[in-house]
């Protein structure tokens, strides 16, 4: 397991936890980072952050520091 600050471009992971605190917690499940839902890491921008993650049909770029707050498990395939 890793958060999904250290996914790689081009993987997929499997959310398994949220971490967080009050309203950071809520507006990560409120932007369906939720616990069996699936990502992919597209893009990172030049300097690092933010990343672009595909979730549940759309894109969604998120901070670094938003990102570490997210537990997946990385899936075999791309």
């Amino acid at each position: 397991m890793t958060t999904l600050d250290k996914l790689p471009v081009g993987k997929r992971g499997t959310i398994t936890q949220v971490d967080g605190e009050g309203p950071l917690r809520c507006r990560l499940l409120d932007m369906g980072l939720i616990p069996g839902t699936v990502v992919l890491v597209q893009k990172v921008a030049p300097m690092g952050d933010p990343i672009e993650i595909h979730i549940r049909g759309y894109e969604l770029t998120i901070r670094l520091e938003d990102a570490r707050e997210i537990h997946v498990s990385e899936e075999e395939r791309a």
